[in-house]
């Protein structure tokens, strides 16, 4: 247990997102919106003039934060990225993809569904199962 990452008490943890306009506009409604002392968000709104560069510096900001416990990013946001999502692997903050209203969701590509499949696969393959 001692190895296991823990998730700050003394504030409440923060969802982050990363995804276009009506995503973030639809989680932002539900509550998930903050704004610290220095003015910095916990959300990225991506739209035709976000570059490749200011998703990639969103996602490494709120993978450093301690206030973050997960991160939501809208799938064909993540392929963008794809290296950073797939080489990412700490358990805190999570990260989640999530489809968009105009990019359907396709488990193909969804690093944490891969993950999950190659650890059932080692698993069956190392206990004799099939």
């Amino acid at each position: 247990m001692a190895n296991r990452a823990q998730i700050p008490t003394s504030n409440s943890a923060l969802i982050a997102m990363i995804a276009d306009e009506d995503t973030v506009v639809g989680f932002l409604l539900a509550g998930v919106g903050n704004v610290d002392l220095r003015r910095k968000t916990n959300y990225l709104i991506v739209d035709s003039k976000t570059t490749v560069k200011q998703i990639e510096d969103a996602f490494k900001e709120f993978m450093t934060r301690e206030d973050i416990a997960v991160v939501l990013i809208s799938q064909y946001v993540a392929n963008m990225i794809r290296f950073l999502v797939d080489s990412y692997n700490k358990p805190v903050p999570a990260i989640l993809e999530i489809p968009s209203k105009d990019h359907p969701y396709d488990p193909a590509h969804d690093s944490i569904l891969s993950r999950v499949k190659y650890l059932f696969s080692a698993e069956s393959v190392a206990s004799g199962r099939r």
